[in-house]
């Protein structure tokens, strides 16, 4: 089916499908869009996938979704576990790694920057960002795609050319903060009795970002003028009363910190199983600096404190993790409203008191890239796989 799938693609002047079978492609977030993107990467012999998200199967996602059952629904089946088998059922040479975490956290930048391109298809603005900032650091090309009812958006961010977060502007950027997941939003539509959002709007959406994901891919073809990419515009789709238009959607400020590219990257054999202590070692040796810093994107929290009565609480995790173990904490439910201070630690260095403690456990990912401050300036080092 794959085998014939692709021999009609090849009628297109501009595919190439030696390209499209090597391409490396990470979906980000495998909702009704996720799974609308991710069923037509499979369709077109996209053969390396990487699918990321955090959340389960619920009811909600059936109506909208093509690839969940009732029984992934009744299970709380993971998506990533749920849309990775319906992909290899519908072509067994395709290789999906899930990937069950938040991408601001969880997926390493040496992943990101294997990739030839990024799709999100997430829902809101904090996930964008986090998806922006790593692909401007790894270089990658991104394709976003959002949806609501019966309108839709996509657009193509490049680095170089086009940074989602400058494209938020001051105001924007002030808003980042307020998050809501799409079971969020779906349950409250319900409850109003309204729909969220429609298979139909995330077929268009969907279909749309994998266009312009195939373009990416086809990039001698997107140079020679064969292909005209939608990066600097923002495609707009209203199907209430069907209408579609294109409007300018550029920004990109030379001084923006969010793109900075992370580069040169020297590779290493360290995993998220080396300990604090042999990676401070490895890093000495490896950049000939005897103070090496790594730098965390997420702080390690090694204890609160009750602001009330100065009681301690070891805690021993990312800052992530924090606010889920002290809502399970006997004596510390509750108490998120200001009333405990955190210690916390957002570089490790040689003073840092669990040098015993391994990568993963203070919150770095796997196939990372670290940034490590030295004497002589700023080094990026790529980790590899456990």
């Amino acid at each position: 089916m794959i085998e014939e799938s692709s021999d009609v693609f090849t009628q297109l002047s501009w595919f190439r499908r030696d390209r499209v079978t090597a391409a490396r492609v990470m979906v980000v977030g495998c909702g009704a869009l996720g799974n609308e993107v991710l069923k037509c990467l499979a369709q077109f012999g996209i053969q390396h996938i990487v699918v990321v998200d955090f959340d389960h199967v619920e009811p909600a996602n059936l109506t909208r979704s093509v690839f969940y059952t009732i029984d992934d629904a009744i299970d709380s089946r993971k998506k990533v576990d749920a849309v990775a088998e319906r992909l290899r059922a519908m072509n067994p040479d395709i290789e999906v790694k899930g990937i069950f975490g938040d991408i601001t956290y969880d997926v390493g930048l040496g992943l990101v920057k294997s990739m030839d391109v990024v799709i999100g298809c997430v829902d809101n603005q904090w996930a964008r960002y986090a998806i922006n900032r790593l692909c401007m650091r790894a270089g990658v090309p991104w394709v976003d795609g959002g949806i609501d009812g019966l309108e839709g958006t996509a657009r193509v961010f490049r680095p170089g050319e086009n940074c989602y977060a400058c494209n938020l502007g001051p105001e924007g950027l002030k808003d980042l903060q307020r998050r809501m997941p799409c079971a969020g939003i779906i349950r409250r539509n319900e409850a109003a009795g309204r729909a969220a959002t429609t298979p139909i709007i995330a077929s268009i959406i969907g279909a749309v970002e994998v266009q312009e994901a195939l373009k990416l891919i086809h990039r001698e073809q997107l140079a020679a003028g064969e292909l005209t990419s939608l990066c600097g515009k923002m495609f707009c789709y209203e199907g209430q009363h069907l209408t579609t238009r294109s409007v300018i959607f550029k920004a990109y400020d030379d001084d923006c910190p969010v793109h900075e590219l992370w580069e040169p990257v020297v590779k290493t054999t360290l995993t998220t199983a080396s300990t604090v202590a042999e990676t401070l070692q490895q890093l000495r040796t490896l950049l000939a600096d005897d103070k090496p810093q790594i730098c965390l994107n997420d702080c390690f929290v090694d204890w609160v404190e009750s602001r009330a009565d100065g009681q301690q609480t070891q805690v021993m995790k990312p800052g992530r993790d924090v606010a889920e173990q002290i809502e399970r904490h006997p004596t510390l439910q509750g108490a998120l409203q200001g009333a405990l201070y955190q210690h916390e630690y957002r570089v490790i260095d040689d003073s840092f008191p669990y040098q015993e403690l391994t990568l993963a456990q203070v919150g770095i990912p796997v196939w990372d890239i670290l940034q490590v401050t030295t004497t002589k300036g700023i080094a990026y080092v790529e980790m590899g796989d456990v």
